[in-house]
């Protein structure tokens, strides 16, 4: 027996080095680097493109990329201090998840994220001095998935207790606060035109996210993944594909398209978790009860290791309480919470996504969208045949008691606590709609296309109620109509500086300040304004601290003397239903732009600016609160002006023909690396509306060649 291990020892072949094993996988793929950066990806399998794209993120991000590695392990406390101790706990339980899934997933899948894993490893060998020591090159395709593992949620939790607090107890009956996320500026705007309503009979895509931009100082140092990462990937035979990737992931929250067809995400916010109150059992120690009987809670105790202030480590236990249902998020002396997560122990949406990416028409595209992995997104989808389509996506779970929104449902029985999904069917979709279009910009899907509103009676009864925000608004006034659009008019209108809450309120607010002598100036100035955002407009600064004054606060019952409507959707809320408080608001707007030295007349893009690396450009558009289609929100820069900070980033255009023809900008460019070209050289065409035409074939790429390389070393040509 010895004399055979022996046997096999020597026979078997050594080991090759992991730089050789990475130059053999690199040795398979080619990087083209195209104006702007922007990565086109050739590679002779899936295995290989993951790797590039590991490859180039690190190129491009930095450290970043394998620091996120390390928090998808649930190890960066040992490394950055106890201020990562809770993130630890919830990374060490993605990444079980992960550990779980992996050898689930299909072999292609599972071959990107090998193959992502790798190329952050090679690139971490051949550039050590970028990262901190304690960065191994270690890391395996189940670190790579663990970034695409959802599990429950601890926003979710946290709120139902904030909630529950602030209604002194528990209980379904209670009165529910106001749902925050109603008021939340992240998401996404998405259109579809139908070649009905386009010049050249092909149908047109936009899309259009809306995230933070990040601080590309900290981009470089910790874990990211809340930024766009534009490129285009391609295994002959296999896969040929352009879009945004999230730093940080083999996959992530995409859009884009591949020679047939291509699509969009908007965040649709519904309720997905649930909350369940179970009685605390009266003689077992960690009981609930349930059907009469006992229900164990289960301790589930993680061990962190955490940085002392003297460069040792210490240890830091941390006790979750489970039950089959879900974690225990609160708990009594009479009941015992458990929050119930649809999303919990999701690890697919890498998968998904690259069917996704494969699929060659409308019907294995729907076929795929069936796997729900990716629970938390719209999907508005255009192709070369001519299809338009809008799916609400979600795991929502199907109720078998009415929802109750951040409170808790008194669970008696397992028949009261769900166990399915809302089916499939039950979700609204829509197909080709009359009028040629579909739209989304981060509402509920009533009004997906003003021709054929949602019949609420065909769908899942669980979907958060109607509502029509001003973005959403205007975004139906630019696509419903009859006219038709190309590609140059859909950036133009996607770009427009119209600010609808000026439009719903100024005469109203000119009226008001109309007795009051000392506003003249003020309604002098906002009498001329021409109710836009433009760069030059005058009069939108003053506006929009008006706005902030008037419509902020606790205090917003009769702000709008006609509130929201669901049978004017498109026409309501208008007017003031304050003008005392109007005026109030406008002396205290005024007070604070003398204080800051700004005339009341200043033009909009004097105070609002993109400012990139050597770029300083007036910017246009606005707050989503405000009414603007091109949203962006601002924070103060050193010298007291704003600076884009968020929304607007990565827009696509993209027409289906014969070929794709698409165009593009990413606001803050291919890299947070202050000394590349790259790192500010869209700033100022993004700034100016503009994109730029993107390289798709390969000989457009070849004439747009700046650079052509293997992961690692040059390719002499």
């Amino acid at each position: 027996m010895v004399a055979a291990l022996l046997l096999l020892l020597v026979a078997a072949p050594p080991q090759d080095p992991p730089r050789s094993a990475a130059e053999r996988m690199a040795a398979r793929v080619e990087i083209v680097r195209t104006e702007y950066g922007v990565p086109h990806i050739v590679a002779e399998d899936l295995e290989a493109m993951g790797f590039a794209l590991g490859y180039v993120q690190s190129e491009d991000y930095g450290a970043s990329i394998a620091v996120g590695m390390v928090a998808t392990r649930g190890a960066l406390a040992r490394h950055l201090g106890p201020d990562f101790v809770e993130d630890d706990v919830a990374g060490r339980e993605r990444h079980a998840v992960a550990q779980a899934g992996f050898p689930q997933l299909d072999a292609d899948t599972r071959a990107v994220y090998r193959g992502f894993a790798e190329g952050v490893n090679d690139y971490v060998r051949l550039h050590p001095g970028e990262f901190p020591p304690w960065v191994r090159p270690d890391f395996t395709g189940v670190d790579a998935l663990a970034r695409d593992v959802q599990v429950w949620s601890r926003s979710d939790a946290a709120r139902f207790v904030r909630t529950m607090a602030a209604n002194g107890g528990p209980g379904a009956d209670e009165e529910e606060e106001p749902d925050t996320r109603a008021y939340l500026l992240d998401g996404s705007n998405a259109w579809a035109f139908h070649g009905s309503r386009t010049r050249s009979g092909h149908t047109i895509l936009l899309r259009n996210p809306h995230l933070s931009w990040g601080d590309p100082d900290s981009l470089l140092l910790r874990p990211s993944g809340l930024t766009y990462y534009e490129a285009h990937v391609r295994v002959p035979g296999v896969i040929d594909f352009y879009g945004d990737f999230r730093i940080g992931t083999a996959f992530g929250i995409i859009g884009g398209f591949n020679p047939r067809l291509g699509w969009a995400t908007t965040n649709n916010y519904p309720r997905y978790s649930q909350v369940y109150a179970l009685a605390v059992h009266p003689t077992l120690e960690d009981h609930a009860v349930l059907d009469g009987e006992p229900i164990p809670l289960e301790a589930r105790v993680t061990t962190v290791e955490v940085l002392s202030p003297d460069g040792g480590t210490t240890t830091e236990k941390v006790t979750t309480w489970w039950t089959e249902f879900g974690p225990v998020i609160h708990r009594d002396d009479e009941r015992v919470y458990v929050l119930k997560d649809p999303r919990h122990g999701i690890f697919r949406r890498g998968e998904q996504f690259l069917r996704m990416m494969r699929a060659e028409n409308l019907e294995e595209w729907l076929e795929v969208m069936r796997m729900r992995a990716h629970p938390s997104s719209n999907f508005t989808y255009a192709d070369a045949d001519g299809n338009i389509a809008h799916y609400y996506n979600a795991r929502l779970p199907l109720l078998p008691h009415p929802p109750t929104g951040d409170t808790a449902f008194f669970a008696r029985s397992r028949s009261q606590i769900w166990w399915e999904l809302v089916p499939w069917d039950d979700l609204p979709l829509y197909l080709n709609p009359p009028g040629g279009y579909v739209q989304q910009a981060n509402d509920t899907p009533d009004y997906t296309n003003l021709n054929v509103p949602l019949d609420r009676d065909t769908v899942a009864p669980n979907l958060p109620e109607p509502r029509l925000r001003l973005r959403s608004q205007l975004s139906l006034q630019l696509v419903h109509g009859a006219d038709t659009v190309d590609a140059a008019e859909v950036i133009r209108r996607k770009h427009t500086p119209r600010m609808l809450l000026a439009e719903r309120v100024l005469d109203e607010l000119l009226d008001a300040l109309e007795a009051d002598p000392a506003m003249a100036h003020a309604r002098d100035v906002l009498a001329r304004w021409d109710r836009t955002a433009s760069t030059g407009s005058r009069g939108a600064v003053l506006f929009k601290s008006w706005a902030e004054r008037y419509f902020g606060g606790a205090d917003t019952v009769g702000l709008w003397a006609e509130p929201w409507s669901p049978e004017r959707p498109t026409e309501t809320p208008r007017g003031l239903g304050r003008p005392e408080r109007a005026r109030r608001a406008m002396a205290e707007a005024v007070r604070l732009m003398e204080a800051r030295g700004l005339a009341l007349d200043v033009p909009w893009g004097e105070v609002h600016r993109v400012i990139r690396g050597e770029v300083d450009e007036p910017a246009f558009g606005c707050e989503p609160t405000l009414g603007c289609f091109r949203a962006l929100s601002f924070q103060a820069a050193p010298d007291g002006r704003l600076r884009a900070s968020r929304g607007d980033a990565w827009v696509l255009v993209v027409e289906f023909g014969e070929r794709p023809r698409a165009y593009t900008v990413l606001a803050y460019g291919q890299t947070a690396r202050r000394d590349s070209p790259h790192f500010d050289d869209q700033a100022a065409m993004f700034a100016r509306g503009r994109l730029k035409s993107i390289a798709w074939t390969a000989e457009e790429i070849d004439a747009g060649a700046i650079r052509r390389y293997r992961p690692g070393r040059e390719v002499r040509r």
